[in-house]
């Protein structure tokens, strides 16, 4: 039995289409093992979201050949798509793929073994119209999978690569998306995460298909008990959209609306297609169809150009918004992008000091979020056991993805349960089985 390991760089997408690609070596006779085991095969996911995530990738390629010269080494996905003739002059890298054909992985691994010779197959990412089908019947996690709905981006923010690796918005056939979660459903899972490069575009290459179509598809499947939403463009949220999302019982309030900035200046810089103030307005439909849903965001920090009086606006429209959490990055340039051929780069070590400011201010915020949860009742879908100190806790999260502590004696793995809150610590919070 021939041996293949795996190493997943970058994004929730990546991590489902290893699964993907992990199932189909799987039903070849393979045998999946740890990546830091000898194996024949290995396929590295990769990355291209920055030039530091290129870095990633080839050292990941580098390595896996250093655990077996006699392996070969696949490079799949978004640096692979972007980068292939670097790659195929690599005498370290043997089988090529970009970012359609990851279906015919195994195919393309046993033609290898075959012939001997370097296989490249990266098409042109621009010209793709179609989804590529390829789905899990499995996933690694106990409780909870990421579903891939669509695949590209039409948007070209300034600091981004990925419509050039993804290409267009191509969107998944609802029938297909359905049979998968049915499929996962009745193998126990209970929680689904719709995810994508850009879901708020789901269906809009497809005929009479949109995502709230899906959704109410997905909310009468039995066994499932929370469809969770991936990044969400605010555009997306009108109050047509949020009236009839809010009917659908099992679709978790949280949202992680991508902001990037809170200054409109830089917003335009970033080519985000809208201002802070419809961002704004996009929040408070949420809030006011919802109780104490979960905001939560990403911010960019020392973009080019950002002065200190943008920078300043972002915190104050922070605190503004009071976002339940933030992802803070720091600006790196990635090769290719607008952004990166700026000549007003920012100094790295003002972007670190904003990024700590930024962090500073939200762990208050947070922190004031959690703590209103303390001594009320919530509902948590428990995930995971771990021993402390000889008492068995269980980790699990509620519908707007707060993470739950609680000690018990029963199993609670994959079991939703009535949790009353006590406590709370740094990021988490603390309860008793009701």
């Amino acid at each position: 039995m021939k041996r293949v390991a795996f190493h997943t760089l970058g994004c929730k997408v990546n991590q489902y289409e290893t699964e993907a690609m992990e199932e189909l070596f799987e039903q070849a006779g393979y045998q999946i093992v740890n990546f830091n085991e000898v194996a024949e095969v290995y396929v590295i996911n990769t990355c291209t979201v920055t030039n530091i995530a290129d870095k990633k990738s080839r050292q990941m390629l580098s390595k896996a050949k250093n655990k077996n010269k006699d392996a070969i080494i696949v490079a799949v996905g978004c640096y692979a798509q972007i980068a292939k003739e670097k790659l195929m002059n690599d005498n370290n890298i043997d089988l090529v793929i970009g970012n359609t054909n990851k279906n015919k992985v195994v195919l393309l691994v046993e033609e290898y073994f075959q012939i001997g010779d370097k296989i490249s197959i990266v098409e042109d990412i621009d010209k793709t119209k179609e989804y590529e089908r390829i789905w899990i019947s499995k996933v690694n996690d106990k409780t909870r999978a990421y579903i891939k709905i669509q695949d590209g981006c039409n948007q070209f923010c300034s600091y981004c690569i990925i419509p050039y690796t993804r290409g267009r918005v191509r969107s998944r056939e609802m029938s297909d998306i359905l049979k998968e979660v049915n499929t996962l459903a009745i193998r126990g899972y209970h929680e689904v995460v719709l995810t994508g490069i850009h879901i708020a575009s789901y269906g809009k290459d497809l005929e009479n298909t949109t995502l709230i179509e899906l959704l109410t598809e997905l909310n009468k499947i039995n066994g499932i008990y929370r469809i969770r939403l991936g990044s969400l463009e605010p555009n997306l949220i009108t109050k047509e959209f949020i009236d009839q999302l809010v009917k659908l019982d099992k679709v978790c309030p949280h949202f992680h609306l991508s902001l990037q900035s809170g200054c409109d200046d830089t917003l335009k810089r970033m080519n985000r297609k809208y201002s802070t103030s419809q961002f704004f307005s996009k929040v408070n439909i949420i809030r006011q169809a919802y109780k104490n849903p979960s905001l939560t965001t990403d911010i960019i920090v020392g973009f080019p150009g950002e002065t200190e009086e943008e920078f300043n606006t972002t915190m104050h429209f922070i605190n503004k918004i009071k976002f339940s959490n933030i992802h803070v990055f720091k600006y790196s340039a990635r090769e290719g992008t607008p952004a990166a051929k700026r000549s007003d780069q920012i100094d790295p070590k003002l972007k670190n000091e904003r990024s700590h400011k930024l962090i500073n201010i939200q762990s208050k915020i947070r922190e004031k979020f959690l703590s209103d949860f303390v001594n009320k009742e919530v509902l948590v879908l428990f995930e995971e056991e771990t021993e402390i100190e000889g008492n068995n806790y269980y980790f699990g999260y509620t519908d707007n993805y707060i993470k739950v502590k609680v000690k018990s004696n029963i199993d609670l793995q994959n079991k939703q349960m009535i949790t009353k809150i006590t406590d709370m610590d740094k990021e988490l919070l603390i309860g008793n089985i009701m």
